[in-house]
Parts: structure tokens; sequence; C-alpha cells
């Protein structure tokens, strides 16, 4: 029964995401600061992978509309499929924009009201192609006999997926906590930090400089979590490519975490947290999904 497995994985493997999270949050309340002090040092590299590394997430929402798309095809229910097929596109096109549509837009030398309009218009053409492969692949890799538990893994990826990214945003405003970033531009960075429970709320408004609780970019990678799900409905399904799924999701959300504390974005505490909230809210949706769907 599918209730066993938690995203696709066993519950051992969720547990110990949510260990290594709890281990992050409570080193990270004692040493947030020596460990940005030791770790951040802006690079180059690091800076392209903060701007374009959440494309590998976002690729799961195309894949999650596809899901949909077949399931409730099979259900005698297209039109209705390339609705959700549709969104699920949309939102990875979406959320590119907003959290990285600047980049792509620098890579052309678009600057707003002295650059040709048709620069950004390319720019956002190029962003929308980015997301039509995930859904050729999956169109060829997706066993499409189990309907029920296609719409179960699209549906749950693509609600966790908005769910997530908004309760962030708003733990953002509730935290109203300074970035390292910020704090370095001060004479005295110390003098204004704050530990992660020291909120004060809806400080931050519209300066993002006070929104460093929880990364919103963590909130992206966790997303990855949800790998096995899709590839446990690929027709070729075994439960090795699900862990090497896991172990590929993993990889990343690590990289990414020392990424925004290595790029002064975030404190451990930021990055554990994004992860943890975010895991919780994907284990969360994808169990209501899921529950007893068959494989």
């Amino acid at each position: 029964m599918e209730d066993k497995k938690i995203l696709g994985v066993s519950k051992n493997c969720c547990y110990a995401v949510l260990l290594v999270c709890i281990i992050g949050v409570i080193v990270s309340s004692f040493f947030d600061f020596e460990i940005n002090e030791r770790m951040a040092n802006v690079t180059k590299i690091g800076s392209y992978f903060a701007s374009f590394g959440c494309y590998f997430s976002y690729c799961l929402y195309p894949a999650a509309g596809e899901c949909l798309y077949k399931g409730l095809k099979k259900k005698r229910m297209p039109e209705a499929g390339k609705l959700m097929q549709a969104i699920g596109w949309f939102l990875a096109v979406y959320y590119t924009n907003n959290y990285s549509g600047s980049k792509v837009r620098d890579l052309f030398n678009y600057k707003a009201s002295e650059s040709s309009v048709w620069i950004s218009v390319m720019c956002w053409f190029i962003i929308a192609a980015m997301y039509v492969w995930p859904m050729i692949a999956c169109s060829k890799l997706l066993y499409e006999k189990n309907a029920d538990k296609l719409i179960a893994v699209g549906a749950a990826i693509l609600v966790a997926g908005v769910v997530s990214d908004n309760v962030n945003l708003w733990l953002k405003q509730v935290a109203s906590r300074p970035r390292y970033k910020y704090l370095l531009t001060l004479d005295d960075p110390h003098s204004e930090y704050r530990d992660w429970w020291e909120m004060i709320p809806y400080m931050a408004g519209s300066n993002d400089s006070f929104k460093s609780w929880p990364s919103g970019n963590m909130t992206i990678a966790t997303m990855m979590f949800a790998l096995p799900m899709l590839t446990d409905v690929f027709k070729s399904r075994s439960e090795k490519k699900n862990i090497i799924a896991f172990v590929i999701a993993c990889g990343f959300v690590v990289l990414y975490g020392y990424n925004r504390i290595h790029m002064t974005n975030h404190f451990l505490s930021d990055v554990a947290f994004g992860t943890l909230i975010t895991y919780l809210i994907f284990v969360a949706v994808s169990k209501a999904f899921l529950q007893k769907k068959g494989s």
C-alpha cells in the first residue's frame, strides 16, 4: 500500500531528512553568525547557481501537469487534463520569471526603459521553451494505466509547491530577520544580528534585506524531494530508481543550502527551517493525496 512510503521512498528516508534539519536548527541556534563568518565568500559561479539552480526544481511543475493530463485523459476528461497540463507549465514559467527572470534578461543586457521591449519578450519565450522538455519526457515515461495515482502525484506536487511558496512568503514577513549580506554593510555587523527566534513581525515590509528567515530558495530546492514520487509513476519504476532520485534530491538540497550561506544570503537556521517547513508541507500534502493509491 502506498501509505507505507513517504514521497515515494521509505519512512526511514523521511526520518533522516527531518533529523538532519533538526540538527541544523540546533547547531545554528548556537553558532549561526560564526558559521557565516567562516563560510561566506561571494563567487561568480556561486551567483550563477543561486540564480539558475532553481530551474531543476521548477521542472517538477510541468512534469506534474503531464501526470494530471495523462491521468485525467484516462478518466475521459481530456480537456481538464489539458488545462492542468497548461497550469503546470505556467507555474514553472511564472516562478522562474519571479525569482530569476531579471538574471535571464541581464544575460542579454536588457535595461528597462532603454532596451527594446522585444528583448524582454524573447527572454520570456526562452524561459517558456525551457519547460517544454519535461512534459515531452514524461509523456514517454509515465505509466498510464494507473490513472488515480498519476492524478494524485501530479496534484500533490502542484498543491504542495504553491502552498509552500506562499507559506514561506508569509513567514518572511512574520520573522523580518536581517540577512547576513545586509549586516556586512554595517560598521559592526553583529550590532543588528538577531537569532532566528528573535522575530520582529512585519518589520520587513518590502525591504528584502530583512527577509532572511526562512530561506525561499530552500523552499524551491526542497521541491526536489518530490522527484521519487515522479519516478514511482514511470513505466520502468523500481525501488532502486526511487532511492537514486532521493539521493539526487539530497545532494541538490545540500549544495543549494551551502550556496545560500556561501553567497551571504542566509544563515544556517534560515536554510534548515526553509528545508524543514517545505518538506513537512510536501509530506502532509502527498500523504493526503496518495493515501491508499495502488502501485
